[in-house]
């Protein structure tokens, strides 16, 4: 009981995390009440160009320094024909049944990755345990509210299960902290990195409705990158 206490403690900064999508989902949805469509159209719009800058900012600020340069080329390929093969933007949007008629399932798949692809939100949570450090997931807390509120104002209220993506995510880093502190070099960063920036870029493109990506397809793109790596840590060279 003791332990259960101490852990839930420590895990203060995810659950903070947590509490401000939700606050700022809430606030998004009542603004968006008050809001003509023009000015949600506005949103949308701008909501798909912050996405793209977004997804450019990290694929630009991390291919120099990548060692292989090739590997989000086949990360998303492989990732791609992974996630068409398992169907998960059918899987996700028969989900969002009840949704079918709007763009949630788009809006959730853009804000699951803004929220949990970063160096904030994967290295928080190692922080958090390791060091019982939380400001990493405080400063995430801080942008996620803002982003949480304008996708909300966009989306509607339904962003707020990304909230639960988000804690699950960041509680099983979290928990998994011993071994992965480890594991998570800064090698590693900058290649997941560069993956999720092509993914948030992918929907920032779909948002705008350049494309009609399926980025959630695209998802399993993010695990090659840790595959390699740990691949790489068996070979004898």
């Amino acid at each position: 009981m003791e332990a259960a206490e101490k852990r839930k403690r420590l895990m203060i900064g995810t659950i903070v995390n947590t509490g401000t999508i939700i606050a700022g989902s809430i606030l998004g949805s009542v603004v968006k009440k008050g809001l003509k469509k023009e000015y949600q159209g506005v949103l949308y719009t701008a909501m798909g160009l912050a996405a793209t800058v977004l997804g450019i900012h990290s694929v630009v600020s991390n291919l120099p320094d990548s060692r292989y340069p090739v590997l989000f080329i086949v990360s998303l390929a492989a990732g791609g024909l992974a996630g068409t093969a398992l169907n998960l933007e059918g899987r996700f949007r028969s989900l969002m049944g009840k949704y079918s008629g709007s763009n949630l399932g788009q809006g959730l798949s853009t804000g699951i990755l803004l929220y949990c692809i970063g160096s904030l939100s994967i290295l928080g949570p190692i922080r958090s345990a390791v060091s019982h450090d939380h400001t990493y997931l405080f400063t995430n807390a801080a942008l996620d509210f803002v982003t949480s509120t304008v996708l909300a104002s966009t989306y509607g209220i339904g962003m707020a299960l990304a909230a639960a993506v988000l804690f699950c995510w960041q509680g099983s880093i979290y928990l998994c902290a011993g071994a992965l502190s480890g594991f998570l070099s800064a090698q590693l960063m900058c290649e997941i990195s560069i993956v999720g920036g092509s993914l948030i870029f992918s929907s920032g493109l779909s948002i705008l409705g350049v494309t009609e990506g399926r980025t959630l397809n695209l998802l399993p793109a993010l695990l090659v990158p840790v595959l390699w790596f740990l691949i790489k840590g068996w070979l004898p060279f």
